[in-house]
Protein backbone atom coordinates (compact mmCIF):
# COMPACT_ATOMS: atom_id res chain seq x y z
CA UNK A 1 0.00 0.00 0.00
CA UNK A 2 1.38 3.42 -0.89
CA UNK A 3 2.01 5.93 1.87
CA UNK A 4 -0.82 8.18 0.67
CA UNK A 5 -3.32 5.30 0.62
CA UNK A 6 -2.16 4.21 4.07
CA UNK A 7 -2.69 7.73 5.47
CA UNK A 8 -6.06 8.10 3.75
CA UNK A 9 -7.21 4.72 5.08
CA UNK A 10 -6.36 5.66 8.65
CA UNK A 11 -7.80 9.17 8.32
CA UNK A 12 -11.09 7.58 7.20
CA UNK A 13 -10.97 5.14 10.12
CA UNK A 14 -10.39 8.01 12.56
CA UNK A 15 -13.34 9.93 11.11
CA UNK A 16 -15.59 6.88 11.39
CA UNK A 17 -14.47 6.30 14.99
CA UNK A 18 -15.22 9.94 15.81
CA UNK A 19 -18.69 9.52 14.29
CA UNK A 20 -19.20 6.51 16.54
CA UNK A 21 -18.44 8.76 19.49
CA UNK A 22 -21.00 11.29 18.23
CA UNK A 23 -18.46 13.75 16.93
CA UNK A 24 -16.99 15.17 13.78
CA UNK A 25 -13.24 15.80 13.60
CA UNK A 26 -13.66 18.50 10.93
CA UNK A 27 -16.05 20.40 13.18
CA UNK A 28 -13.71 19.91 16.13
CA UNK A 29 -10.95 21.54 14.12
CA UNK A 30 -13.19 24.33 12.83
CA UNK A 31 -14.26 25.15 16.38
CA UNK A 32 -10.67 25.20 17.62
CA UNK A 33 -11.15 22.28 20.00
CA UNK A 34 -8.75 20.18 17.89
CA UNK A 35 -5.65 21.72 16.35
CA UNK A 36 -4.12 20.66 13.09
CA UNK A 37 -1.16 19.36 15.07
CA UNK A 38 -3.51 17.39 17.33
CA UNK A 39 -5.20 15.84 14.32
CA UNK A 40 -1.84 15.00 12.75
CA UNK A 41 -0.60 13.42 15.98
CA UNK A 42 -3.79 11.35 16.18
CA UNK A 43 -3.33 10.21 12.58
CA UNK A 44 0.24 9.16 13.28
CA UNK A 45 -0.93 7.17 16.33
CA UNK A 46 -3.61 5.53 14.19
CA UNK A 47 -1.14 4.53 11.48
CA UNK A 48 0.99 2.78 14.10
CA UNK A 49 -1.93 0.66 15.32
CA UNK A 50 -1.35 -3.08 15.16
CA UNK A 51 -5.09 -3.81 15.16
CA UNK A 52 -6.21 -1.98 12.00
CA UNK A 53 -7.99 -5.08 10.69
CA UNK A 54 -9.85 -5.54 13.97
CA UNK A 55 -10.74 -1.85 13.91
CA UNK A 56 -12.26 -2.13 10.45
CA UNK A 57 -14.38 -5.06 11.64
CA UNK A 58 -15.39 -3.17 14.80
CA UNK A 59 -16.39 -0.14 12.73
CA UNK A 60 -18.42 -2.35 10.38
CA UNK A 61 -20.31 -3.82 13.35
CA UNK A 62 -21.22 -0.45 14.82
CA UNK A 63 -23.43 2.13 13.20
CA UNK A 64 -23.69 5.52 14.91
CA UNK A 65 -27.44 5.51 14.31
CA UNK A 66 -28.61 1.93 14.83
CA UNK A 67 -25.82 0.41 16.94
CA UNK A 68 -23.74 3.19 18.53
CA UNK A 69 -20.75 2.33 20.66
CA UNK A 70 -20.37 3.57 24.23
CA UNK A 71 -16.58 3.68 23.98
CA UNK A 72 -13.87 3.00 21.44
CA UNK A 73 -12.25 -0.44 21.55
CA UNK A 74 -9.49 -0.88 24.13
CA UNK A 75 -6.85 -1.34 21.44
CA UNK A 76 -7.62 2.02 19.77
CA UNK A 77 -4.50 4.17 19.81
CA UNK A 78 -6.74 7.25 20.04
CA UNK A 79 -9.17 5.91 22.64
CA UNK A 80 -8.46 8.76 25.07
CA UNK A 81 -9.08 11.42 22.42
CA UNK A 82 -12.22 9.61 21.22
CA UNK A 83 -13.51 9.21 24.79
CA UNK A 84 -12.95 12.93 25.41
CA UNK A 85 -14.80 13.66 22.19
CA UNK A 86 -17.75 11.56 23.39
CA UNK A 87 -17.73 13.35 26.76
CA UNK A 88 -17.60 16.75 25.07
CA UNK A 89 -20.45 15.92 22.72
CA UNK A 90 -22.52 14.60 25.60
CA UNK A 91 -21.86 17.73 27.66
CA UNK A 92 -22.83 20.23 24.97
CA UNK A 93 -26.17 21.91 25.62
CA UNK A 94 -28.90 20.94 23.21
CA UNK A 95 -30.80 23.67 21.39
CA UNK A 96 -34.45 24.27 22.15
CA UNK A 97 -36.75 23.91 19.18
Amino acid sequence: MTAAKHLNRHAAMMNRMAQQMGGDLSMEMASGRLSGEGWRDALIRCTKCREAGACLLWLAEHDPQSNPAKAPPAYCENRLMMSRLRATVGAEPQGVE
